[in-house]
């Protein structure tokens, strides 16, 4: 089968740097383009063609009514809508611009973080797994943020654990809060992309959001709030154990972290490990795994969580981070708790 699509403006961002979105489209869909005058040919099966006719005609309707394309904001939507077919490019771009995330617009930008941030809204205490740049962290601030601005929740409590990355920095001089800053910068920055920095340092100063190592949350009931304990892997059972039996009334918890990153010393089991196996089935919990597939970095730091990822295979660790980093029911995220659109 073959058909043609007309595309007058958009042809640029359409097919990327280096053709790379025409690429995907063509590998994803199993279809094959020509490029004409003022169209693009699409040909191969029917099914194929047809979704990729419907995906070229959200795209030409979207640049017509005004929409821009950030640099690879288009190459992450087609990974998307290529894998999924019940997901519509045009629903996909205009779904970010429904919630209130700050300064920012923020969209999933696959399938994996459409069923995260779908999770999130739907449960109470959701566990997002994965390798870094998968967003895990930024989404889970983002829906922090958006709460909190739709007065769903008083505040917006932030921790993680303050382990050393490998290195032993010794004495850090300073008050108590300037020598745990460094360990909780990225939650700082995810913070300053979404709301001006007047706004944060007022947020931050009335604990409207409160920015803590994992150590300072012992003893409390946290109620009314969005919290999210990051870099989980890095906490040890006991550690994870308090902070999950913190969450209060009308709260929200997300817990993040990669368990292919682990920090710990050696003799030490990590929380995030062993609260997968505890918590598997337990009813109002949700897990969604993340892969390399999903990495919204620089291209290259998807080649290299695949590389690693080789590399442990052929070395023989492979499969027991597989185990680890596998849905605790055994399968993938798409297959447990109902999430819409199909996922």
């Amino acid at each position: 089968m073959k058909v043609s699509v007309e595309i007058s403006r958009g042809i640029e961002s359409l097919f990327g740097t280096r053709d790379e979105n025409i690429r995907l489209l063509e590998t994803g869909l199993n279809v094959s383009t020509q490029l004409l005058e003022d169209c693009l040919e699409i040909e191969g099966e029917e099914a194929n063609v047809a979704r990729a006719e419907r995906i070229l005609e959200d795209y030409v309707s979207l640049v017509r009514e005004g929409h821009t394309f950030a640099n690879g904001d288009l190459n992450s939507y087609l990974r998307v809508v290529t894998e999924d077919p019940g997901v519509r490019l045009r629903d996909l771009v205009l779904s970010g611009r429904q919630r209130s995330f700050g300064k920012k617009v923020v969209a999933p930008k696959s399938g994996n973080q459409r069923r995260y941030v779908d999770a999130i809204e739907r449960h109470d205490l959701v566990f997002g797994i994965g390798p870094a740049g998968t967003g895990k962290t930024y989404l889970a601030v983002a829906m922090a943020v958006s709460a909190l601005m739709a007065k769903q929740v008083s505040r917006i409590i932030l921790t993680r654990p303050a382990v050393e990355a490998g290195e032993r920095l010794g004495f850090l001089p300073g008050t108590l809060q300037e020598k745990v800053d460094p360990y909780l910068r990225p939650l700082y920055d995810a913070l300053y992309d979404m709301l001006d920095v007047d706004k944060v340092e007022k947020f931050l100063e009335r604990s409207v959001i409160e920015i803590a190592p994992l150590a300072f949350m012992r003893g409390r009931t946290l109620n009314d709030s969005f919290i999210i304990m990051d870099e989980a892997q890095n906490c040890t059972p006991e550690q994870m154990k308090m902070i999950l039996t913190r969450q209060g009334f009308n709260s929200k918890m997300v817990v993040t972290g990669d368990v292919t990153q682990i920090d710990l010393p050696i003799a030490k089991r990590s929380g995030l490990l062993e609260a997968i196996e505890v918590l598997r089935g337990v009813e109002g919990i949700r897990f969604v795994n993340f892969d390399e597939r999903d990495v919204v970095r620089h291209s290259l730091v998807q080649r290299i969580v695949k590389a690693y990822e080789r590399y442990g295979e052929t070395n023989g660790s492979g499969g027991q981070l597989k185990l680890k980093l596998g849905d605790p029911a055994g399968e993938r995220p798409a297959d447990g708790d109902p999430a819409p659109d199909g996922n």
